[in-house]
């Protein structure tokens, strides 16, 4: 990089900055700056649903895999999340947004409380925390890896820089400044993303290249599965991603509760999911030529993207693909790190301690800021960890930890929203979730040690899931656990219940910072167009 990227990059930094200190003026209540208060519109929603769910992970770890084995990195990665959000857009972002718009709630595990009980609502909340501060450590660490082959800064130099700007933007705007800056972040990486696209196709002889170019590729490149990628991964992927990037990680569900009512959600997550369809095949496509560019110097592959960016790209452009990397990092890690803090703020703190019950609305913000800023200290710290023997790489960490961790403790929460279980209660979400987090630890320690050749890749992350799935199934219907009060709620989540008297009063949920039991505020209402 030289002084023009450096430009380029510092400008960039001052636009992130200066949009969160614009949002700060939206954000009034904790309601704004966790759900933005249900005003965001369906688009901006949709667009910010689909740039959280990226990193630089996207230009390490897949670019490895996309150098290495072709278009299975597309075919096993991004085509499952499609589809997997397309599933979810009728199935559970209207669901999602009735938390909000019905029960008057700004964490997506506020409901868990009443759906099962306070055990399983601490248990969720305290093993997604944890999962996610390792979760955004290899974020952080995949986007300084990137910043030290274009700067030579340190990777704890990167971490340091990254997390620092991150934190004021995300802390001071709250889900407003995540939304808005993601939309310039989108903008920005559509921009970068062709100019890499334009460039590779320059270097393997224009535009015929989208089509000639595969025949000088290695063999197998064009195959849709391949090395530990396989047809059972695939179908793996598609269960775990179906849970996850419909809110099984909270921050993808907090876009849903953002919108204004149940058929703007739907629009939206349409949306992501055509996003998430189109745009990384424009990504792909430079990572699946590297290996006619570049020749990577890590044994994963990992550095092959930033090696034929320097290659191919004229300084200026350059730096802005470097923006690209964090436009993508900045948006994943800030997100989470506010869907974290609504869970802590809202379902953990009022837990911990009684006063936390009856905060103001001053005294909630200032818990939200300051949990904001803690959480990403702590993902920080987990960074510099992130290439220890403990985790041995990032793609190890985002795939296998995250992928196999994230079942036991996304199907309680989805599961949960659906009538369908409603006789699974308390015993079958603990159970499951307990029984989960066991099988990940079995098939990627003990049993992985003692196989010959290891447990493969897409056993290591689906079995935890599967074994969670039939627990919860099955122990609902040996042991049902329906009440009245858990089916009205049910009722409002899933659509009914407008004008039948059946509607929910804090008084009958008691649910965290809302009315107490002499309140009979209605949290119920009706939606507008509810789908």
């Amino acid at each position: 990089m030289n002084s023009l990227d450096w430009i380029v990059l510092i400008a960039y930094f001052g636009v992130m900055i200066a949009i969160g200190v614009w949002s700060h003026k939206r954000v009034d209540n904790v309601s704004d700056f966790f759900t933005a208060g249900g005003k965001m519109p369906w688009w901006l929603s949709g667009i910010s649903h689909h740039m959280s769910g990226y990193s630089a992970v996207m230009f390490t770890g897949y670019a490895g895999i996309a150098y290495q084995f072709g278009v299975t990195s597309f075919v096993t990665w991004s085509l499952p999340i499609a589809i997997g959000i397309g599933i979810g857009a009728k199935l559970f972002a209207p669901r999602l947004n009735r938390l909000r718009s019905r029960l008057h709630v700004s964490s997506p595990l506020e409901y868990l409380k009443n759906r099962y009980d306070v055990k399983t609502q601490q248990a969720l909340a305290w093993s997604g925390l944890l999962l996610k501060i390792v979760d955004v450590g290899a974020k952080w660490a995949a986007v300084s890896t990137l910043l030290s082959v274009f700067t030579g800064i340190s990777l704890n130099q990167g971490i340091l820089i990254t997390g620092v700007i991150t934190a004021v933007y995300c802390t001071v705007g709250g889900l407003w400044a995540d939304a808005l800056t993601e939309l310039g972040q989108f903008i920005i990486q559509l921009l970068a993303g062709v100019a890499m696209l334009v460039a590779v196709m320059a270097k393997l002889g224009g535009f015929s290249a989208l089509w000639t170019v595969w025949d000088k590729l290695p063999d197998g490149h064009a195959d849709p599965t391949a090395g530990p990628y396989t047809v059972t991964f695939l179908v793996a992927f598609l269960f775990i991603k179906t849970f996850e990037y419909n809110g099984g990680m909270w921050n993808q569900a907090q876009r849903y509760m953002a919108t204004a009512n149940a058929h703007e959600a739907t629009r939206s997550a349409r949306l992501s999911a055509i996003l998430w369809l189109v745009w990384p095949t424009v990504l792909f496509f430079p990572m699946w030529c590297a290996p006619l560019l570049v020749h990577a110097q890590k044994a994963d592959a990992s550095d092959s993207y930033a090696l034929m960016t320097e290659q191919l790209l004229p300084h200026g452009l350059l730096g802005l693909v470097v923006v690209g990397f964090f436009s993508h990092t900045m948006a994943m890690c800030s997100s989470d790190a506010n869907a974290i803090s609504a869970v802590f703020t809202r379902d953990i703190a009022p837990v911990l301690a009684k006063s936390a019950r009856s905060w103001s609305e001053k005294a909630g913000l200032l818990a939200a800021r300051v949990s904001t800023i803690s959480f990403l200290a702590l993902s920080m710290a987990v960074a510099t960890q992130v290439n220890s023997p403990t985790f041995k790489d990032i793609i190890t960490v985002v795939i296998k930890w995250v992928a196999g961790l994230m079942g036991p403790i996304a199907i309680p929460f989805m599961l949960g929203l659906l009538k369908t279980f409603r006789k699974s209660g308390p015993t079958a979400a603990l159970v499951s979730w307990a029984a989960g987090l066991f099988a990940f630890y079995l098939v990627n320690y003990p049993i992985d040690s003692h196989v010959d050749g290891g447990v493969g890749l897409e056993y290591q992350v689906s079995v935890p899931l599967v074994v969670s799935l039939i627990l919860f199934i099955v122990i609902g219907y040996l042991k049902p656990e329906a009440t009245p009060a858990r089916d009205v709620l049910l009722a409002r989540i899933n659509g009914q219940g407008d004008g039948d008297g059946s509607d929910i009063t804090a008084a009958s949920l008691d649910l965290p910072g809302q009315a107490g039991p002499s309140d009979a505020k209605v949290l119920g209402g009706r939606d507008g167009k509810d789908g």
